[in-house]
């Protein structure tokens, strides 16, 4: 196998107590020939410093600093834009790089011509690749599986381009809908071990349940309504319906444990959800058709 080169893409954002341990992981892997693009998104606390003390050492380590604060996803974007491998690899400021990651990945993906995206798959121990459409309808009608962040994802550089990108409107959700347009536009490349070690803590956006809420609703009805999607009529119908009354059971979950109308009232706002959609919800009838 001859070595392409992997564009490992770290965002950062107030990481000065993790960003150290990700750069060594990545100085750590097994494959040589990557480069490591760190953008910081206009940190507070010593981040920057860090960063630059490492991209001094080491010339394949760039560092970019935005003027403003884009959020999240649109720095993914940005960083992508910086990129210059033939593949896209994620290693969030907060999570390490499992030193063979590269090789693993690059063993089973780098002689098909038709890869162009893989993601972790935690339920089995063998890689397998799923065509776009089965892959959809896999996830649509039986278990679902297209969910992983970008941290669980190898991407072809050309093909990200090509699909324009991550979304930058459903916060914490935007990749959700990334991944199931990745489907609707290459096939699946389903992967038996992590690339990264994910780490939780109290500064993640994933932690904003209110966010997540309205905006696992929002992205999935806008990916029924825009994507190229292989269903039928009655199919997208009875996916919408269900959409519906998930969002419905967790709007009145979340009151109940909050007791708080504003808030409640706020998620529908957000989501553009009426009392139609809640009855819509409400008369949702399991059997798929």
């Amino acid at each position: 196998m001859n070595q392409p080169l992997v564009s490992i893409l770290m965002t950062a954002y107030n990481r000065q107590q993790f960003i150290a341990e990700a750069i060594e992981s990545v100085l750590a892997s097994t494959y040589g020939n990557w480069e490591l693009i760190i953008v910081d998104d206009g940190s507070k606390d010593n981040t920057v410093a860090i960063a630059q003390s490492y991209a001094a050492k080491d010339e394949r380590i760039r560092l970019y600093v935005n003027e403003n604060n884009l959020g999240d996803y649109p720095n993914r974007n940005k960083a992508i834009s910086y990129a210059i491998g033939e593949y896209i690899l994620f290693c969030d400021s907060d999570d390490t790089l499992f030193a063979d990651s590269i090789h693993k990945v690059l063993s089973i993906v780098h002689e098909d011509p038709q890869f162009n995206f893989a993601m972790y798959w935690p339920h089995s121990n063998e890689t397998f690749t799923l065509q776009g459409n089965e892959a959809l309808r896999k996830h649509f009608f039986e278990q679902q599986f297209l969910y992983m962040g970008p941290g669980g994802t190898f991407i072809r550089r050309s093909f990200i381009n090509a699909i324009g990108g991550y979304p930058t409107k459903y916060g914490p959700a935007n990749d959700m809908y990334f991944n199931l347009k990745a489907a609707c536009h290459s096939p699946v490349t389903l992967i038996p071990f992590e690339l990264n070690f994910y780490r939780r803590h109290d500064g993640q956006e994933i932690n904003n349940r209110f966010n997540y809420m309205y905006n696992n609703y929002r992205y999935m009805r806008d990916a029924l309504n825009e994507l190229p999607l292989p269903f039928t009529a009655n199919q997208l119908e009875w996916l919408h319906k269900k959409n519906k009354r998930r969002f419905a059971v967790h709007l009145f979950n979340y009151l109940r444990r909050t007791r708080n109308l504003k808030k409640t009232r706020e998620a529908c706002t957000h989501a553009n959800f009426g009392i139609g959609d809640f009855v819509q919800g409400v008369l949702y009838f399991k059997k798929k058709p």
